[in-house]
């Protein structure tokens, strides 16, 4: 039976960045040290007819603006962003027992941006990229023969990034940072964008 972790300090509104960004920068940075996948993040969307959908997906950098990721446009996810570009983010580490909420607008990332990022990604993974209708039925046989096929045809060439491909853009108005307690009295604080001719963020503290 593996050791317990140590439970974190309590988390007080006094230890916390003004700014929501800073405040995920601080815990990015901690849960990168120990968290195998650190990046991994839950992606919720919802259709027209308003039905949710959600699924994994993994965080490519976050600043001032907002919270990245990169996906087929064409893929259920994308499809869903183009008629409601709205989105909810959860970033969750069970190590640190911390989870991270954002929920805000989507816009997609400038081509350049995404052109930078395809080309950084392993060889295999932008020829996967490149051949893969995502979301859409396929055989496995026709799905191999797709990517033998590309993979002859560019001989020793790297695959330019498909236009069906990119990055997006999560711009939050709100994100809620959660600390959990083994008596339940979870810590929980609520940044929203402040409206108006007010700049800044909001910070609550809510009830577990």
């Amino acid at each position: 039976m593996s050791p317990r972790r140590a439970e974190n300090p309590p988390l007080d509104r006094d230890l916390l960045a003004d700014d929501p960004i800073e405040q995920f920068a601080i815990w990015f940075q901690q849960a990168e040290a120990i968290v195998p996948l650190a990046e991994a993040m839950t992606l919720a969307t919802v259709d027209e007819e308003g039905s949710p959908d959600a699924r994994m997906v993994l965080l490519k950098g976050f600043g001032p603006d907002g919270f990245r990721f990169f996906s087929n446009y064409e893929s259920t996810k994308g499809v869903e962003l183009a008629a409601i570009p709205r989105a909810a983010l959860i970033i969750y580490w069970r190590e640190l027992d911390r989870q991270v909420r954002v929920r805000g607008a989507v816009e997609r990332l400038p081509a350049t941006e995404s052109d930078a990022y395809f080309a950084s990604r392993p060889r295999d993974s932008r020829i996967a990229a490149s051949i893969s209708p995502q979301s859409r039925p396929i055989e496995r046989d026709e799905l191999d023969r797709r990517y033998e096929e590309m993979v002859r045809e560019l001989g020793g060439a790297d695959p330019p990034r498909p236009e069906g491909w990119g990055g997006y853009l999560v711009r939050p108005d709100a994100i809620e940072f959660w600390q959990g307690r083994e008596s339940r009295m979870h810590d929980r604080f609520l940044y929203t964008r402040k409206t108006g001719n007010e700049d800044g963020w909001r910070i609550e503290r809510l009830a577990p």
